[in-house]
């Protein structure tokens, strides 16, 4: 079945549509079985140092592997406004998925997140994201997704985004509660480009999907039993753009 979910994970748009038509014959055995996560979520102590902001909203910008599943994971965050799927680390002219899939054009699937600090913190969204949106110990790659990509990467607004998100690092890796050390890099936010329309909410309006079933919907499922306090039912969904 992995071979399944990759196959569909990397179709075009064009390819779609065809492809959806071929998911009951592929995926039958799927259907009725539990969602089970490929990637167990790991249970880790809040940042030491949180950014003060007193703004009325603020912007975070991580990069997890896929972005259907880090886009939907944030959605169900209390305080999350908006979060969308696109592309971050190279130029706008590359900034399209069939390019940005090649690996060569140095983008990353990426999620921009718009949130009120007054209800959820960034290091409350650094926590989540290390948490249950991915696992960070996995070097350019994200469970059946590789290349450069898929990479583990935050882009900070600001210097003091940077400087929170790299202490947060160092601090899980002196715990130890990982598998290995974490390999998420810091980058400068050159741009976001938001992704393609028929990314967006891609897993709300796509639950079925093998690839949703069992690589996303688990980590949803996480943020539910690991975060409570600010899980929601209703996912803040992006629309059309």
């Amino acid at each position: 079945m992995p071979s399944i979910s990759r196959a569909i994970r990397h179709t075009s748009r064009r390819s779609l549509l065809a492809t959806l038509l071929l998911l009951p014959v592929l995926a039958f055995p799927l259907w009725n079985q539990p969602a089970a996560a490929l990637e167990a979520p790991v249970e880790i102590p809040p940042p030491a140092v949180d950014l003060t902001d007193s703004g009325s909203t603020a912007t975070a910008v991580f990069a997890g592997g896929c972005f259907w599943g880090v886009q939907g994971v944030f959605q169900h965050v209390t305080g999350v406004t908006r979060a969308v799927s696109g592309y971050s680390g190279g130029a706008a002219e590359t900034a399209t998925y069939e390019q940005t899939g090649s690996g060569t054009t140095g983008h990353a699937e990426t999620v921009e997140i718009t949130y009120e600090p007054s209800v959820v913190s960034y290091g409350q969204l650094l926590q989540i994201y290390f948490s249950v949106a991915h696992n960070p110990t996995q070097l350019n790659y994200q469970g059946p997704d590789h290349g450069t990509q898929y990479r583990s990467t935050i882009f900070p607004v600001n210097d003091e985004q940077a400087e929170i998100a790299k202490a947060y690092i160092a601090q899980l890796d002196e715990t130890g509660l990982f598998e290995g050390p974490i390999v998420t890099t810091i980058e400068p936010l050159k741009a976001f480009y938001p992704a393609e329309q028929y990314h967006q909410d891609f897993l709300t309006l796509n639950p079925t999907w093998p690839y949703i079933v069992i690589n996303d919907l688990p980590k949803v499922a996480a943020l539910k039993s690991l975060f409570p306090t600010v899980y929601r039912d209703d996912p803040v969904l992006v629309g059309t753009l």
